[in-house]
């Protein structure tokens, strides 16, 4: 979880070009069960969640904790940023003595090929560099999810290291404040047999 005793929670409301990036309020909680029960959102994540137990667990007001940001474009949450502080029990086998701050986003189908997940990603990690100067964010996703893959290049991760987990390839990257963005070319084909 984000440390919230060293930067106040939740901040104003960071406003970009296009979209609002606030704490969850009551009215999201359509959008949230419509994420978490969406099988595009969670190809990647290991499926979705039955919408009937995203109804019943998910609490009339969202929770609203360090770290999680709502993603509003004309009034209405298209998805969601978070900032996870890497504590012991959550870091990967792969980088085992790292806190690092993990940064994750979730976008409605629709909100897709927008450049919404640009826009926001890259205000909330201007927003950290600037509440915690010098620290470093990393981003870990499935090598298959081509559309992450790209996002964490235009945004200027490069690459830790590959490994596998879940039963499929993993990719993390790290970004420090100032990096240059870097471009992310798939990898080539592999020739049939």
């Amino acid at each position: 979880m984000f440390e919230p005793t060293s930067v106040a929670w939740p901040p104003a409301p960071i406003r970009t070009e296009r979209l609002v990036l606030r704490a969850s309020e009551s009215r999201d909680r359509a959008a949230f069960i419509e994420l978490f029960a969406s099988p595009e959102v969670s190809a990647y994540l290991g499926g979705p969640r039955p919408r009937e137990a995203c109804e019943r667990e998910l609490p009339e007001t969202p929770e609203r904790r360090p770290g999680l940001f709502v993603i509003e474009r004309d009034g209405a949450m298209i998805g969601t940023i978070e900032l996870n502080r890497r504590d012991p029990e959550h870091r990967s086998r792969i980088r085992p003595d790292a806190g690092e701050a993990e940064l994750g986003y979730l976008l409605l189908p629709e909100a897709w090929g927008h450049g919404y997940a640009t826009e926001a990603c890259t205000a909330v990690l201007g927003w950290y560099a600037d509440a915690r100067p010098g620290e470093p964010v990393v981003l870990c996703t499935q090598t298959a999810n081509d559309r992450s893959m790209r996002l964490a290049a235009k945004l200027g991760f490069t690459e830790v290291q590959r490994y596998e987990a879940w039963g499929a390839p993993q990719w993390m990257g790290m970004w420090s404040p100032g990096a240059p963005p870097v471009r992310w070319h798939p990898p080539a084909a592999t020739p049939g047999p």
